[in-house]
């Protein structure tokens, strides 16, 4: 048979490469495995000392945060504590200190009060303090109202049945407004049936008839927007306007002014001598004090003098001192009752009263 030079290629590739081929197949059948040291691999052990070097340095660096937060955990928490006992501290010494500012008005305030004695009743709240003592002089008996303002709503004047030229007794006014005390006011004149404030009134801020200049014995007397009582005789409206009056009537006459007695008019000496009365005054630490004294009758056979009065008030440590409208009109209510005995017999209806609120 003859070859062709193709054939005999393939033959002679065949016979080469069958050698090659048996050892293959042989190492497959035998199932075996080589392992090379890594130091045949050199860039894969400088990867994995790379690999354990950083994660070293990880968890260093996390055991150093979670200590730095402990401390710091540790510092917020002494910081929050000394903050705390700081605050407590600042709490005392403010206490002390309103207590040490305070002192001196307490002191000043039960010194005035033993001069007047014991109080009888009380009402206190968070707007005014209403003491309420009796008197017993040879003459007379009466009744003592020290009152502490705490705030412009502690402290009113209203017109009977709220009208000018109304009337109405001060137990009906307090029952009326729901006020803790009332005393009468300004005096008043007759006229048509109605009774009218006398001479100036002032009422929330506002003249009820217009200004009229204090002639005679008159004065005004009120409170104004710093609660404080003002009174005297003002010739002016501007004169009376830079007082700021709330409100306010008049009435005769004057008393104290600083402590000192003022001149008592001849005519109010002896008409009458003696009779109920009614005052208005104040405390260097604007407290008001207001006197209601009872008498049997108006001809002068009981009551007190106008000079009676003044040696009391100056007696109880009043500076400035006004006379209000006496007689029948005084009255003086106390926790929903008229505690004085009005010499009337009954309760007379006035047009102006000073009323007080819890």
């Amino acid at each position: 048979m003859t070859l062709t030079a193709v054939k005999r290629i393939n033959r002679f590739c065949l016979i080469a490469c069958a050698p090659f081929i048996g050892l293959v197949i042989w190492l497959m059948a035998a199932d075996l495995s080589i392992t090379l040291p890594d130091s045949a691999f050199p860039e894969l052990a400088v990867t994995q000392v790379s690999v354990s070097s950083d994660t070293t340095k990880l968890t260093a660096g996390l055991d150093q945060a979670k200590s730095t937060a402990l401390g710091t955990a540790k510092s917020l928490k002494k910081s929050i504590e000394l903050y705390l006992a700081t605050g407590k501290s600042m709490n005392a010494i403010v206490s002390l200190a309103i207590a040490q500012a305070d002192r001196p008005y307490h002191i000043y305030d039960r010194r005035i009060t033993r001069k007047i004695g014991t109080p009888a009743q009380q009402i206190e709240s968070d707007i005014v303090r209403a003491q309420l003592f009796a008197i017993k002089a040879e003459h007379f008996n009466g009744y003592a109202l020290k009152v502490k303002l705490k705030s412009p709503d502690a402290m009113k004047m209203v017109l009977g049945q709220d009208k000018n030229g109304g009337a109405e007794t001060t137990l009906a006014a307090a029952k009326r407004y729901h006020a803790i005390a009332g005393v009468n006011a300004g005096g008043f004149a007759d006229d048509g049936g109605k009774r009218y404030p006398l001479s100036t009134t002032v009422m929330n801020g506002n003249y009820l008839n217009g200004f009229e200049s204090s002639y005679k014995d008159l004065f005004f007397v009120g409170l104004n927007d710093k609660l404080e009582l003002i009174g005297g005789k003002y010739t002016s409206k501007d004169q009376l306007n830079q007082e700021n009056p709330r409100f306010g009537a008049s009435f005769v006459p004057v008393l104290l002014q600083d402590g000192a007695f003022q001149p008592i008019p001849l005519k109010w000496q002896t008409s009458p001598t003696r009779a109920p009365r009614t005052a208005i005054a104040n405390y260097k630490d604007d407290q008001l004090l207001i006197l209601v004294i009872d008498g049997r009758s108006e001809n002068g056979s009981s009551g007190a003098t106008l000079q009676e009065m003044q040696i009391l008030l100056q007696r109880y440590g009043a500076i400035d001192a006004y006379n209000l409208d006496g007689g029948g009109s005084s009255t003086l209510v106390f926790d929903g009752r008229v505690v004085n005995h009005p010499s009337d017999g009954q309760l007379r209806p006035v047009p102006t009263h000073f009323l007080f609120f819890e």
